[in-house]
């Protein structure tokens, strides 16, 4: 796999698990029952906890992505011409 392709292939596995890990602990203020300020929409999260989303999703694009690359170099899918 050419480093482009690798870069590419990680790219996409981190925006499915940070897509999938958005919505863990995520509260927003109407579940919480709390009245924001003015301007603030209720249905956002009250603690988003982006930083901590992005390294578990760091995390687990990583171990994805070397499941993939194993799978290419053993050439479990039969892709080589």
């Amino acid at each position: 796999m050419n480093p482009v392709m690798g870069f590419a292939i990680y790219f996409i596995l981190w925006w499915l698990a940070f897509f999938t890990v958005l919505p863990i602990g995520a509260q927003s203020l109407h579940e919480a029952g709390e009245a924001g300020a003015p301007g603030i929409e209720r249905g956002a999260p009250r603690v988003p906890m982006l930083k901590l989303k992005a390294a578990l999703a760091t995390g687990i694009a990583a171990v994805l992505w070397l499941g993939v690359l194993w799978a290419v170099s053993a050439d479990i899918f039969h892709m080589r011409g």
